[in-house]
């Protein structure tokens, strides 16, 4: 186990081929730093530094990722602070790329994406908190004189949203409407930032583009129940993310874009949606402080529900002909692999940036950086599978199959 000691270097060239190239996971014992971590294994060359706090669960960590197979000895765990970090104790892990899987994003700063920069090794991470996303760059011009690449939102949104986008809409005219839903099976593990971000604007006032105008609607609210392709109808309702801001400035929406998630068993969903009413009437300013409570209530009930998860994209606009179009593209999970979908997309911009197809420096959300293609090739190692179509929906704007 690596420690802030004089041997740690040479623990860390013991246990890892020192001709492959090193990728450093911060958060690598989480939901998804894991996923993140064996998915490099099983898809890359690459090493992989696994980085926490707590030597324990790291140790245990690097002895799951040997039973991999061709994946014994490319691993290594380093105990961390990412909050104290600094650009020299990251040059010291030999990594070309860092990869913040932990957070937390809602209300974080960038202390680990400044000092990545300041290192000269590429930073990319898995945020999908609107504030994060937005400011980070601020940090464009130190990563250009560094010659490095930094991504942000580099997960399910924006960067898998956005390219899915661009696929549907690629010679349009004009796009009048975006809908986007995600909606993870009941059995799907939570972490605790994942519940803890979904409280923080439950209820608070979010900023969304619809009816052609900026209106302000409460969170986990524009509550719906949508027929979702292979998981049926789902209750979906209003999140924070970065693709309110970015969607409607991109694809330059004349109508709405909206971007609902959505917990598959009813009595989870609605409840939430119960007991953001207190914040909405400004009763209580955040039900961030509930996060354990809310977790251990969702403990209690996962075992019903299935471990059947789905996301859709849906367009509607105007296609390079003239005519009134929607394109609608879904992804569905199998037997519990929709955890892995969020770590994809940073799964393809890694290879990516390891074989030189990323390299223009400069830090910035990850939109416009790799083709859908790129993320679906990833697809194959999981019971992932994504369908699109299109269809003509007349001269009026609506969505179609839903109610």
């Amino acid at each position: 186990m690596m420690r802030d000691r004089a041997t740690a270097s040479s623990r860390m060239s013991n246990k890892v081929t020192e001709t492959t190239p090193r990728v450093l996971i911060v958060g690598g014992t989480g939901v998804f730093g894991e996923r993140l971590v064996t998915g490099l294994l099983r898809r890359t060359a690459l090493n992989v530094v696994i980085a926490g706090r707590h030597e324990a669960r790291l140790a245990a960590m690097v002895q799951r990722c040997d039973a991999i197979p061709d994946a014994a000895g490319r691993t290594s765990a380093l105990v961390m602070d990412a909050r104290t970090v600094t650009p020299d104790r990251l040059i010291a892990t030999g990594a070309f790329a860092v990869v913040d899987a932990a957070g937390p994003f809602q209300g974080g700063d960038y202390r680990l994406a400044e000092a990545s920069i300041a290192a000269g090794i590429h930073y990319i991470d898995l945020a999908d908190a609107r504030d994060f996303v937005a400011g980070f760059s601020v940090l464009d011009t130190a990563a250009k004189q560094a010659g490095v690449v930094a991504l942000t939102g580099v997960s399910t949104t924006p960067a898998l949203s956005n390219a899915v986008l661009e696929a549907l809409t690629a010679g349009w005219r004009a796009v009048d409407g975006v809908e986007i839903a995600i909606s993870p099976g009941n059995r799907a593990p939570r972490g605790l930032a994942v519940v803890r971000a979904i409280l923080s604007y439950a209820g608070r006032p979010v900023r969304v583009f619809t009816h052609g105008a900026w209106r302000t609607r409460p969170g986990w609210g524009m509550t719906v129940r949508r027929d979702m392709p292979g998981l049926g109808r789902r209750w979906l309702s209003l999140v924070e993310t970065p693709d309110l801001d970015i969607v409607p400035a991109r694809f330059m929406v004349t109508s709405s874009a909206v971007l609902r998630a959505g917990l598959e068993m009813p009595l989870l969903h609605l409840g939430l949606l119960a007991t953001s009413l207190p914040v909405r009437l400004g009763l209580v300013r955040s039900l961030a402080p509930l996060a354990r409570s809310f977790r251990w209530v969702a403990g209690l009930l996962e075992r019903f529900g299935t471990d059947r998860g789905g996301m859709t994209v849906e367009a509607i606009g105007t296609d390079q002909n003239g005519d009134k179009v929607s394109g609608i593209w879904s992804l569905v999970a199998e037997a519990g692999d929709g955890p892995f979908v969020p770590t994809l997309p940073a799964l393809a911009v890694l290879r990516a940036l390891d074989e030189g197809r990323i390299t223009r420096p400069g830090a910035s959300a990850c939109v416009g950086v790799l083709p859908l293609a790129d993320i679906e090739a990833e697809f194959t190692l999981y019971r992932i599978h994504s369908t699109t179509r299109f269809e003509c929906v007349g001269p009026r704007l609506h969505w179609p199959n839903h109610h």
